[in-house]
């Protein structure tokens, strides 16, 4: 049943980093560094070297941290190109890395995140933290060797903040089993040798306590289903026992409701003692003779409402307050500061002043006096709500994200068919539980659980949802599908060729959570200014106690300002404490992450998967776009539309040396070369389909092939592969490369013996959205231009019908990247688009490298943004995205100090002798939350964003 061709369904949509054509780091211990200019020149010579994508040099001792290309440069080639620069390498080793994700409660602003990415870098072993303060969690590269995941969980907790593993980075193909039936040692032995001996299986490991298995295994031997069958059959006699899957995949929802519960119950349980204090001390007075009774002196001055205004502030001030105490310890033992800080000193104040303001009415007959005990408990109580809402709001910011995740369904058939197809059982079978090469029967209306191949049936699939394209897709016998996808009207079996993590959708999950957690270069802004935001504050809330306390003991100011029952000293704290409360770094640590959060989601749903803030920031400043010409503005499916004969070959001879040729390289001209001479052999009474042997095969990047056929040289490749070999090209042969380049089609020679043979004439259509494209992007101010490794004449005609006026032509992979940098050195903001391997380099060097979705897994690699539907629209919906966003982070930099900057002043008391206003330090926090609940909301605005071009184009 299984269609015969289809090793191509075997290639996931996106290549995980983890695989051989990812980024590798090799670490090189460099002599003779001994300052800043030294580790400058090293840098520089490898930055410039074609295939490295970052190199860090550290003055201290000498280490430089490599990331390149293996396929595009090695580690003894950046080695070599260091020694020549006059500096000494002692080793070369590649580093040994292992990555984890956290989970983080309790983080409440960048100084937080900053605290936690401090403890861990101290961490021994640690060599890279990054802490995402939107998204709760932290992704740590560290060395094995020398650390694991719970000293890192345990250097987080000591710093004060809860923490849990999310994943070790090496889960990709591990499976968590809940075991019942095991009680005792013989029990363990027995599950643990059953499994051990299972085929497919690499390891097993035990947790007793919570009576679950960990196992490392083979996804192309073995699966969960399998596992569990052993499991079970390991059981003998009366014991049996039993294995369900284990997952923790809910917990993070869990774990945010029960944050919003929490947050919920705090504010209502502060708002039970709070609301009264409030009536007491501010509403009531003002209604005689209804507030009379507070009045009642008890002792001396101490009056009964004064009384209860303390038995009711202390439990929101040491019970519902507890966690600010709790945080501003921790944050002040790291010789830090933050919110909590803040809170704690500015509700103390005012609470510990007012006991001051009880005793003295307690112990004296006329003291009178003025008590802030609803500034505290107000104060907290609004925090509280502020926090609340954050939180609540927070959490819609992932919601592109999360219906991402929400796609594949719970439950899948498998089926058993016989040799002709027919099904003989089915079952249905948690979706989890499916396995590599499991045939699932796909119903109408049905999401499709896997990626995989279709093998008998025939639909159509809305793959929107994944790529972002309405129009339905045809799915017939040899079709790939996607998880996540909807099957629309006809019933399909389709074998499993990627499950679990290794599925486009899973995949699709990791580069956007992995770009939620990467900070934009915009986000240090706010990281400079959290480093001082909190002591500057605490510096001016000081200014402004004194600049209050002692003009009004002076009698500089008149005593009319001071409201009735308050002293200088008492209005002076109040100002004090309103300014520590309404400055507040939540907002504009949010300010970034939030945007990036959401930006990045919903470009994931559209079908453009941006990896990291970085990239998003630098698409919104590209002002010149490099387009790579076959498989980015053409279709990428070239056709042989003709072929001719020159100096008395045959048309079979020429067919036989170039099929032996071409059938070695896998470039897509090559493939279509070879299926059109396959065709005229054919044609012309050969039958046999047998392949002649090739050797001293070579690959000419950009120019062609060459190999010996027998006694025979044959170069198969364009004009500058026939020059370089010193072939003749006589007129004849020029005359038709000309005729055939005016039609925008390639021309590949088949040269025999040093003559030119034959050639084929090659044809590859232009994107029906090209032209549209580049005429968008000329209205957004980019200019477009071609760089391809075509001959001038066909990459000129597919300018001028797409309207891009520069071309350069005949470009090998190395010309293509000096091409970008060239654009670069002129102080230009260059974005390149490519698909192919001989575009890496030149994804690499631009500022933005884009990468269609069908293209090589290396391009994918090499990107920043991927465009997962191959759809150039996706070019301008990238750029435009990015623009929209940067202009939302930037209004949220406005909404977050805009608070502060006009907050501040009128906090201070500025305005007070003027027009007699004041923000009373319970209106300060509320003014404190609703920074960060605005700039949360203005984040969420993006949701809205719509396709510039297919709103033009409709």
């Amino acid at each position: 049943m299984e269609a015969n061709g289809l090793d191509h369904v075997k290639i996931p949509l996106l290549q995980k980093q983890e695989d051989a054509v990812a980024v590798k780091t090799v670490i090189f211990q460099i002599t003779d560094v001994k300052c800043a200019s030294c580790v400058n020149s090293v840098e520089s010579v490898v930055r410039n070297l074609n295939g490295v994508k970052s190199v860090a040099v550290s003055p201290l001792d000498g280490r430089a941290a490599i990331k390149f290309f293996p396929n595009l440069i090695t580690a003894k080639r950046i080695k070599e190109s260091i020694e020549e620069s006059g500096f000494g390498v002692d080793e070369v080793h590649e580093q040994d890395i292992a990555v984890c994700r956290v989970r983080i409660k309790g983080m409440a602003c960048t100084s937080c995140s900053e605290s936690v990415e401090n403890a861990l870098q101290m961490v021994e072993g640690v060599k890279k933290a990054i802490v995402g303060l939107a998204l709760e969690e932290a992704k740590v590269h560290f060395d094995p060797n020398i650390t694991d995941g719970g000293k890192i969980i345990e250097a987080i907790e000591d710093a004060g903040f809860a923490a849990d593993l999310v994943s070790s980075g090496n889960d990709a193909n591990k499976v968590h089993l809940k075991l019942e039936g095991v009680d005792s040692a013989e029990d363990v032995n027995v599950v643990m040798s059953s499994l051990e001996l299972a085929a497919g299986v690499n390891h097993v490991g035990m947790d007793l306590s919570e009576h679950t298995v960990t196992v490392s295994y083979d996804p192309d031997v073995t699966g969960p289903r399998s596992l569990i069958q052993c499991v079970q059959g390991a059981s003998c006699g009366p014991k049996r026992y039993q294995a369900t899957l284990y997952s923790s995949s809910g917990k993070r929802d869990r774990d945010k409701e029960n944050e919003i519960r929490t947050y919920r119950n705090q504010f209502l349980f502060s708002c039970l003692f709070s609301v009264p204090v409030f009536l007491f001390a501010m509403v009531l007075p003002m209604l005689p003779p209804y507030g009379n009774w507070l009045n009642h002196k008890i002792h001396n001055m101490l009056t009964l409402g004064l009384l209860l205004r303390w038995i009711l502030s202390t439990p929101v001030q040491f019970i519902v307050g507890k966690r600010f105490y709790v945080g501003s310890y921790h944050a002040l033992r790291r010789k830090s500061a933050n919110m909590d800080v803040l809170v704690a000193l500015g509700t103390n104040a005012a609470y510990f002043y007012s006991i001051y303001i009880l005793i003295k009415a307690l112990s004296s007959d006329t003291f009178q006096g003025q008590d802030f005990f609803e500034t505290s408990s107000m104060l907290i109580s609004f925090i509280l709500l502020g926090k609340y809402l954050e939180i609540v709001a927070k959490g819609k910011t992932s919601d592109a994200l999360g219906k991402l995740t929400q796609l594949v369904p719970d439950k899948a058939y498998l089926v058993a068919i016989d040799t002709e197809g027919n099904i003989i059982t089915e079952t249905e079978i948690d979706t989890q539980l499916i396995q590599k090469h499991d045939i699932i029967k796909i119903v109408p209306g049905a999401k499709i659980p896997v990626d995989g191949i279709v093998i008998k049936g025939q639909s159509y699939a809305n793959e929107s949802m994944i790529t972002g394209e309405a129009r339905p897709v045809d799915k017939s016998p040899g079709d790939k599908v996607i998880s996540g996808t909807i099957n629309a009207n006809g019933c399909l079996l389709v074998k499993a060729t990627h499950v679990g993590s290794d599925t486009a959708l899973s995949q699709i999950v990791q580069l956007v959570e992995a770009a939620q957690l990467a900070k934009a270069p915009v986000q240090k802004l706010a990281d400079h200014i959290s480093r001082v935001f909190v002591p500057i504050v605490v510096v001016v809330a000081l200014i402004t106690w004194l600049g209050w306390f002692i003009p009004g003991e002076a009698g500089i100011y008149p005593k009319h300002w001071i409201p009735k029952a308050m002293d200088a000293f008492e209005l002076a704290l109040q100002f004090a404490i309103s300014v520590l409360v309404v400055a507040c770094p939540c907002a504009l640590g949010l300010a970034t992450p939030t945007a990036v959060m959401v930006a990045s989601g919903l470009g994931a749903s559209q079908g453009v998967l941006i990896k990291g803030g970085d990239a998003l920031e630098k698409a919104h400043k590209v002002k010149i776009i490099v387009f790579d010409k076959t498989g980015t503005l053409t279709v990428g499916k070239p056709e042989v539309v003709s072929a001719v004969l020159f100096y008395g070959f045959s048309m079979e001879e020429l067919c036989d040396m170039a099929i032996a040729v071409e059938a070695s390289s896998e470039h897509p001209i090559a493939k279509a070369v070879v299926a059109h001479a396959k065709g005229l052999r054919q044609k012309f009474g050969s039958c046999t389909d047998e392949v002649p042997d090739v050797n001293d095969f070579e690959v000419h990047m950009g120019a062609g092939v060459s190999g010996k056929v027998g006694d025979r040289t044959v170069l198969v490749g364009n004009k500058r592969l026939m020059h370089a070999c010193n072939v003749p090209i006589c007129s004849e042969v020029e005359k038709y490369i000309s005729e055939n380049e005016i039609l925008a089609r390639t021309c590949v020679l088949v040269s025999i013996d040093g003559k030119i043979a034959g050639a084929f004439s090659v044809t590859d259509p232009v994107k029906p959205e090209a032209k549209r494209v580049i005429s968008f992007l000329h209205l957004m101010g980019i200019s477009s231009i071609i760089v391809t490794g075509d001959n001038f004449a066909t990459a000129t005609a597919i300018a001028n019908e797409v309207g891009i006026d520069t071309v350069f032509a005949e470009t090998d992979p190395v010309g293509k990247a000096d091409k970008v940098k060239e654009l670069q050195m002129k102080g230009m903001t260059v974005a390149m688009v490519g698909d192919g391997i001989n575009d890496s380099p030149a994804l690499v060097a631009a500022d933005v490298g884009m990468a269609i979705g069908a293209g090589t897994d290396i391009a994918i690699e090499a990107a920043d943004i991927v465009l997962i539907k191959s759809n150039l629209e996706d070019v301008i919906t990238a750029i435009d995205l990015s623009r929209k966003t940067m202009s939302r982070i930037r209004l949220n930099y406005i909404w977050a100090l805009g608070y502060n900057v006009l907050g501040m002043p009128i906090a201070a008391g500025v305005l007070y002798p003027f027009i007699g206003v004041r923000l009373p330090p319970w209106l300060a926090g509320a003014c404190m939350a609703a920074s960060s609940v605005s700039v949360v909301s203005s984040s969420l605005l993006l949701q809205f964003y719509q396709k510039p071009l297919r709103i033009e184009s409709t």
